[in-house]
């Protein structure tokens, strides 16, 4: 009699070092829903983090590993437990998308013998050779991933070698969650009255985890700028929103620029926030100020898809993901001048050419930045790399979004 038990559900592991806010833990949970939606297993190697129960609810698993430390040993100890896993879980392909868990993933998927891909989510600094040495593992990978055009050409810039397989897919926005007709008025007023914004202020919204190269403290100079000439408009509130995830020095380094240029009353630091759409939609006109270039950025297509006009600075992603002068503008990096007058420009402008300006981003985001689009170039890449590995036609790994 023949044996009846079913094949193994083939895995994919993505391994990211925690699971609380940025592009590479979104990215992960798009792909670990796609996965399941597909009738693959999601399985995530990670340290955790706010985000783990949306994970689970989405059909992926999560295992709890030290991935985020960088020390030697604790590399070579991820990378045998992940061997393990890969072993164990029928994983089939292994997916890095930070520099230390990749040199354990590289390991555990040479070991075992099955496909190592990477994403080049940021743009890492690289000043000494061991250094660069470090990061070229994100470019080292049987395939790389490059989150955006700019991304793909630093990664050229940079290393000697040539990359396998070396595509472009940028990050995708989710356009059902990123929805202006999805969002119920309520969920607006409870961030401007939280924000103590009346209802004929105008708000302009600096979103993003504070950190000094996100560019908070520019922007306090670009109102201060405008303060000192007369041309602070009376009714502009000026909100900072992120998390200072421990950076309590620099938290109070923003508190007091507040309070050295005297703008107590024009703009305030808040929390984290969880409902972004409803968040964007509470503004005007929304900020995206850092000061090195992101490789893709998603405050500025976020925004965009809400139908919001964007400022951000003229660098990395942004120059793809902001069409200058029609669905927002780009500016100088570091310049408190520059980016002044660009909230003056916008703030002068009808309500209605705002509108359009909003809509034009929109239309862009959708028809080069959706989710789905991601989702399905990402596995039709697992595919063409797992059928290379196998000798056969591509693809292996059909996919729906």
């Amino acid at each position: 009699m023949k044996d009846q038990t079913p094949e193994p559900i083939p895995a994919v592991l993505q391994v990211v070092p925690s699971l609380n806010a940025g592009g590479a833990e979104r990215t992960t949970l798009d792909i670990a829903r796609a996965l399941v939606a597909n009738g693959f297993r999601a399985l995530v190697a990670t340290e955790g983090g706010r985000l783990e129960y949306e994970l689970v609810s989405s059909g992926g698993e999560m295992i709890r590993m030290p991935v985020a430390r960088k020390s030697l040993h604790t590399i070579l100890s991820n990378a045998s437990a992940m061997a393990d896993v890969i072993r164990r879980q029928n994983v089939i392909l292994v997916h890095a998308r930070s520099r230390a868990p990749a040199w354990s993933a590289m390991m555990a998927a040479r070991r075992t013998k099955i496909p190592f891909v990477t994403t080049y989510h940021g743009i890492y600094n690289g000043k000494s050779r061991l250094k660069r040495w470090y990061n070229s593992i994100m470019a080292r990978g049987d395939a790389v991933i490059a989150n955006s055009e700019w991304t793909a050409s630093h990664i050229l810039s940079t290393y000697r070698f040539q990359p396998k397989h070396l595509t472009i897919i940028p990050r995708g926005i989710d356009l059902q969650k990123f929805d202006p007709a999805a969002v119920e008025p309520d969920r607006v007023e409870k961030f401007r009255r939280f924000w103590g914004a009346k209802e004929t202020d105008r708000v302009v919204l600096l979103p993003g985890r504070l950190s000094r190269w996100k560019g908070q403290l520019v922007f306090l100079r670009a109102l201060d700028h405008l303060k000192r000439h007369g041309k602070l408009p009376a009714n502009l509130r000026a909100v900072i929103a992120g998390d200072a995830q421990g950076r309590m020095g620099y938290l109070r380094e923003v508190m007091d620029s507040i309070a050295r240029h005297d703008l107590q009353d024009v703009a305030i630091v808040a929390d984290h926030i969880t409902d972004m759409p409803a968040a964007y939609l509470a503004a005007d006109i929304v900020v995206s100020a850092s000061l090195e270039p992101e490789a893709f950025g998603r405050i500025a297509p976020e925004a965009a898809a809400m139908g919001r006009a964007v400022i951000a600075t003229d660098h990395g992603g942004a120059r793809e993901t902001v069409r200058n002068g029609e669905s927002g503008v780009l500016v100088k990096p570091n310049s408190a001048h520059d980016l002044a007058d660009a909230i003056l420009d916008l703030l002068s402008r009808p309500p209605e050419v705002l509108a359009g300006m909003g809509a034009k981003g929109r239309a862009h985001i959708a028809a080069n930045y959706t989710v789905e689009r991601m989702c399905l170039d990402t596995l039709h890449l697992y595919g063409k790399v797992l059928d290379e590995r196998a000798g056969t036609k591509p693809a292996t790994v059909g996919a729906t979004a």
